[in-house]
């Protein structure tokens, strides 16, 4: 498919080919389902614990005598029907991870750019550079590209000064090839592409021989 390639102001200086293997597929909404469910399974630090009855400190002293006294019998104190008890079928630290296989991690990134492309939400930029580092700056390019809302930018490579521009912003999200996140993708309203991070985009999700760090 192509699409216009724009510049900081906004006009049009081009046009780009994107791969419709990547840019143009129908989504697959059940691996996106699937991806998005693994991927904040595997956020979940699962240090969550509670103390059983083995674990609650004390208790150690038959509360009273076994017989005579009319009550139900009690050997602890820490029982799970008394206050201040064990927890019966608490949680315990525990991992949550859930692994997706490499194919259907890239099917649903290409998915989730395809949904983008469909969609009209997704820029190619000729260059993006923030010289000065500044916010004020790059919010006044964002305002040239008519981009409202959550963004994700994606470079080629590294750019500091960028970098720190966009730390001021809670609602954009500065990306690299190999670094691009689901649900940053599912989440945000426009998708910014630098014309020169199509290219190895598009090859680690076609599957092209691995890079150092990849991530895909």
């Amino acid at each position: 498919m192509e699409v216009p390639v724009r510049d900081a102001t906004g006009a049009s200086v081009g046009t780009i080919a994107l791969d419709d293997r990547v840019f143009g597929i129908e989504p697959n909404r059940a691996v996106l389902h699937q991806a998005v469910v693994a991927h904040q399974a595997n956020m979940r630090q699962g240090t969550a614990d509670t103390l059983t009855r083995a674990e609650v400190r004390g208790g150690g002293r038959k509360p009273w005598r076994q017989k005579g006294t009319g009550r139900a019998r009690a050997g602890t104190t820490r029982a799970p029907h008394w206050r201040g008890g064990g927890v019966v079928f608490g949680p315990h630290p525990r991992s949550y991870h859930q692994r997706l296989p490499r194919k259907m991690r890239r099917l649903a990134l290409r998915s989730a750019l395809s949904d983008k492309a469909a969609s009209d939400a997704l820029i190619v930029v000729d260059r993006i550079q923030i010289d000065d580092a500044r916010t004020k700056t790059l919010l006044g390019v964002l305002g040239m590209l008519g981009v409202q809302g959550k963004a994700v930018m994606v470079l080629p490579e590294h750019d500091e000064a960028l970098r720190r521009a966009a730390g001021n912003l809670v609602n954009i999200r500065v990306a690299l090839p190999n670094g691009l996140s689901l649900l940053d993708l599912m989440g945000s309203d426009t998708v910014i592409f630098s014309r020169d991070a199509v290219e190895p985009v598009t090859k680690l999700l076609l599957g092209a021989p691995a890079t150092d760090g990849e991530a895909a």
